[in-house]
């Protein structure tokens, strides 16, 4: 349910320097998907539009990831720390007019919209609430310091603790804050930089909201992993299998059947229905949606793409954009690229592959062939070896095959060129000209059958 008084800030200025790349932290990958996405999918069904985000570095490729988003985005053109980011986005957060905010880092893709809002529950009737985990190893993260009588005096960052004075506090922030916006507003500007890193620390709002005689609250979120933000290659990674991990168990408790799951990985945007069935190992990502007694075999990869009911999609293949109605048979090694459609029961077979093509109902090509800017009509069937030679050099044609058509083997059909229904072509032809419905063409030299010349003795 939406929280019509609370807007979100995600933090996602950061260069990420542990993750050494030239990408902006929050557009590395899991499971073919940004993070910074998998963070939005979390908080948009709590705040609807009222979810601003504070870009930084790498500012325009965030941008160029997300354009329908560009009024959300706020520029922090220094990135002098949280609490900068924080100041910085002060203005946009005020003209939402929400009496709340809550701020999150763009480096948690695990976050989920369950977790957030207990932790919004938990934290209601509070100044200032941030959300504390207690992991097996604290590691870098910022250190929560609480007195005799449980209550929470400061947050620490890690390099800036010093066991003599704090101990050693196995507490850390997870960096998810509810902050009431009038009371944490005057705060601001008290904010300094008076530290190791010589940057403004959001999590400083903890102490002067103390000082202040505000209300603060760490909320306790036990060693919920998912809270947890990425700093490295070896996060990421482990953060992705968990995703992993986490979206299989979910399709199968829905009737989807995996094998060897250990060894499959699905997106977060893939649709599956109950009774499809998936076979280790394989990728499913983007768009990509599978129906009901569909089948995918082993070593199949599909990137928005779409396996209509019982359809089967054969071992080795790869498709990207491509449309697999029902009752079809693809592969197996078949390349269907973007643009590729196969129409009711139609078929491709080993070492095919296909682009801007489309195969009619009951349609075949079994072997060997490139289909390229095409239209392979009702039954025709097209013999191994084929292809559409679709390119000149400047410009691509189209090559139309009418229903029932045959088109022999080794044949290259030159487009712009049409062959008619119920028409033959005869095997190893080079067709430049249309071949009229029911007709045979054959465009090949003749034989010449010629004696050998003896070899020298």
């Amino acid at each position: 349910m939406p929280h019509h008084d609370a807007a979100a800030l995600v933090l996602a200025a950061g260069k990420g320097t542990r993750m050494h790349s030239d990408k902006p932290k929050v557009l590395h990958t899991l499971l073919n998907e940004p993070m910074l996405g998998y963070v939005f999918a979390a908080l948009e069904p709590l705040f609807g539009p009222a979810v601003l985000t504070v870009v930084g570095f790498g500012a325009d490729q965030v941008r160029r990831a997300y354009p329908g988003r560009e009024a959300t985005f706020v520029t922090q053109t220094e990135q002098l720390g949280t609490g900068h980011a924080l100041q910085t986005a002060l203005g946009a957060l005020r003209k939402l007019g929400r009496a709340h905010c809550l701020v999150v880092n763009g480096d948690t893709p695990l976050l989920e919209s369950d977790a957030v809002e207990r932790f919004l529950a938990e934290s209601a009737g509070a100044d200032v609430a941030f959300a504390t985990i207690t992991p097996e190893h604290p590691g870098a993260f910022g250190r929560v310091i609480r007195d005799a009588d449980d209550r929470v005096t400061a947050i620490v960052e890690a390099k800036d603790l010093d066991p003599t004075k704090h101990g050693d506090p196995r507490e850390v922030n997870a960096g998810v804050y509810f902050l009431r916006l009038e009371a944490v507003t005057p705060l601001l500007d008290r904010l300094t930089n008076a530290n190791k890193s010589g940057e403004y620390y959001i999590t400083d709002l903890i102490g002067l909201a103390r000082e202040a005689g505000l209300s603060v609250e760490g909320v306790r979120c036990g060693d919920d992993v998912n809270l947890m933000g990425i700093n490295s290659p070896l996060e990421l990674a482990e953060a992705e299998e968990h995703l992993r991990r986490r979206i299989l168990r979910g399709w199968q408790a829905r009737g989807v059947l995996i094998h060897r799951p250990e060894l499959v990985s699905v997106g977060p945007g893939v649709k599956l229905e109950p009774g499809c069935e998936l076979r280790g190992p394989c990728e499913l990502y983007g768009t990509t949606s599978v129906a009901r007694g569909a089948k995918v075999g082993s070593h199949c990869v599909l990137t928005d793409s779409s396996v209509a009911e019982n359809a089967l999609v054969r071992e080795f293949c790869h498709l990207e954009q491509a449309q697999v109605g029902p009752e079809c048979q693809v592969g197996p090694y078949a390349r269907l690229r973007p643009g590729a459609v196969l129409e009711q029961a139609a078929r491709v077979g080993n070492f095919v592959e296909m682009k801007k093509a489309t195969l009619r109902k009951g349609a075949k090509a079994n072997h060997l062939t490139y289909l390229g800017d095409a239209e392979v009509g009702e039954k025709a069937n097209v013999g191994a070896g084929t292809i559409t030679c679709n390119y000149d050099g400047k410009n691509k044609f189209r090559t139309e095959i009418g229903a029932g058509a045959f088109i022999g083997s080794n044949t290259a059909l030159v487009a712009p060129v049409t062959v008619g229904e119920n028409a033959l072509v005869g095997a190893g032809s080079v067709i430049t000209k249309d071949v009229p419905a029911g007709e045979l063409a054959i465009a090949r030299g003749r034989q010449t059958n010629m004696k050998r010349r003896n070899k020298a003795s």
